[in-house]
């Protein structure tokens, strides 16, 4: 893994001068180092406390143009050894949870607005509405993707803006099916990883402590037996894979109150085909809207995934070494045809600008007056393999005429469409999660 970790930026971002360049490099070099250190996790009121800002990568506000900016919406990042994440223990207790979201607090990100610019093929748009729901009864346990750039060994429990901003982009438009719950948690920064000192045991073993130690808050003192939709991407995969792995999948009881489980952009093992074994071994993939108690898991590329892919491929991702003996494979469940063949996708984009220093290379959001834009039909998505490879093909419609904004592989063919994994399917996921409530009985 480590010298495979390579990537290229599209040459359309290559001319913003010097500052934007020096960004980038970083952002970069500190992203190829967090999958890096990612490769061991899955193996293996508001709180009183500050809430944490999560640190390092790429995550996003928009969509990329056809001639090619991009604005991404999350990316990968660290995640821990099978050791040290087995011998975490929880960073102080529930009194010390920092809930970046949960009912009932103030300004709550994940209960956001929602209505969104729905634009057509033909440039015709209208506006949709939605809300979040009242009293669902079932909640989503979110575990938000490395964002910010703190420049300490972990982040702290402040909740900076880039935080308010993922869970606004990720997790909010599921608070129409479900009470959305999404920890603060201190993971490796991007300072630190890329200056050699963050990837340690003791800066892996705290994040996922404090990850652990949410859950077993929530579990406590807000579940009272509801089911639970678990939702991450990229780091929050990685520390979510293993969260299931040790606590949940073989502990009949707790896998009871598993609605789903949306593992995306992580790299989640099965054995090579089939459903169930790698990762979990009594947790299957999801093959129908009214199935519950399984995981829908995919990387998303526009291409086969490269050689040096860090997704979609078992053997050279950030997982490469981390589960021997077995003959495995990346998972692909499309939410846009759980039973497979191609399905449309509907992807939903936040239109504001994103915080911190990633603003300084995303381009311009959409134009348009409403926090969300939607644009129906313009992709379609569909499983596919190709050698030891498993992926999420995505494909433009080629509608005659159609200008909207189109994604691209931000970060190069072997990260492919990582940043968007989330985004892209967005309407689909939380119409998965809709149609599983109803199924749902504990």
């Amino acid at each position: 893994m480590i010298g495979r970790c390579r990537h290229w930026w599209t040459s359309v971002l290559s001319g913003r001068g010097a500052v934007r360049r020096r960004v980038r490099q970083v952002i970069l070099a500190g992203i190829a180092l967090c999958v890096i250190a990612v490769a061991g996790i899955s193996c293996g009121d508001s709180s009183s406390s500050p809430a944490a800002s999560p640190a390092a990568s790429a995550s996003p506000a928009g969509t990329a143009s056809p001639a090619g900016t991009a604005s991404p919406a999350a990316s990968a990042s660290p995640a821990g050894t099978a050791s040290a994440a087995a011998t975490a223990s929880p960073s102080a207790g529930s009194a010390n949870t920092v809930w970046l979201c949960r009912p009932g607090l103030p300004d709550n990100p994940c209960e956001s607005s929602l209505e969104t610019t729905v634009v057509s093929a033909d440039g015709t748009s209208t506006v949709e509405s939605a809300a979040p729901a009242e009293n669902p009864p079932i909640d989503c346990f979110y575990v938000y993707p490395t964002v910010s750039g703190q420049t300490t060994q972990n982040a702290n429990q402040e909740i900076d803006p880039e935080l308010r901003a993922i869970a606004i982009q990720q997790a909010s438009r599921f608070s129409q099916v479900c009470q959305v719950y999404a920890p603060v948690y201190r993971q490796m920064t991007l300072s630190a990883i890329n200056s050699g000192t963050g990837d340690t045991e003791a800066a892996r073993a705290l994040a996922y402590g404090d990850v652990l130690s949410a859950w077993e808050d929530y579990l406590a003192n807000y579940n009272q037996g509801r089911g639970v939709v678990f939702i991450g991407h990229s780091q929050g995969t990685f520390m979510l894979t293993h969260l299931i792995a040790t606590e949940i999948d073989a502990d009949p009881d707790l896998r009871r109150l598993l609605v789903s489980a949306l593992l995306i952009g992580g790299n989640v093992l099965v054995a090579a085909g089939e459903d169930v074994g790698g990762d979990f071994q009594n947790i299957p993939a999801c093959r129908s809207a009214d199935q519950t108690g399984c995981v829908v898991a995919y990387s998303s590329f526009d291409r086969e995934p490269s050689p040096d892919a860090s997704f979609g491929r078992a053997d050279t991702g950030p997982k490469a070494n981390e589960l021997s003996g077995g003959n495995l494979q990346v998972l692909c469940v499309n939410p846009a045809s759980l039973s497979g063949g191609t399905g449309p996708l509907q992807p939903y984009f936040g239109t504001a600008k994103f915080p911190g220093p990633l603003g300084l290379v995303l381009p311009a959001p959409p134009s348009v007056p409403t926090p969300w834009v939607a644009s129906p039909g313009l992709y379609t998505a569909h499983c596919e393999s190709a050698g030891d490879a498993t992926w999420l093909q995505v494909d433009t419609t080629g509608i005659a005429g159609d200008q909207r904004q189109v994604v691209f592989q931000t970060l190069g063919p072997g990260w492919g469409l990582h940043l968007f994994d989330v985004n892209l399917a967005l309407g689909n996921l939380v119409e998965l999660v809709r149609q599983q409530e109803a199924a749902y009985s504990p």
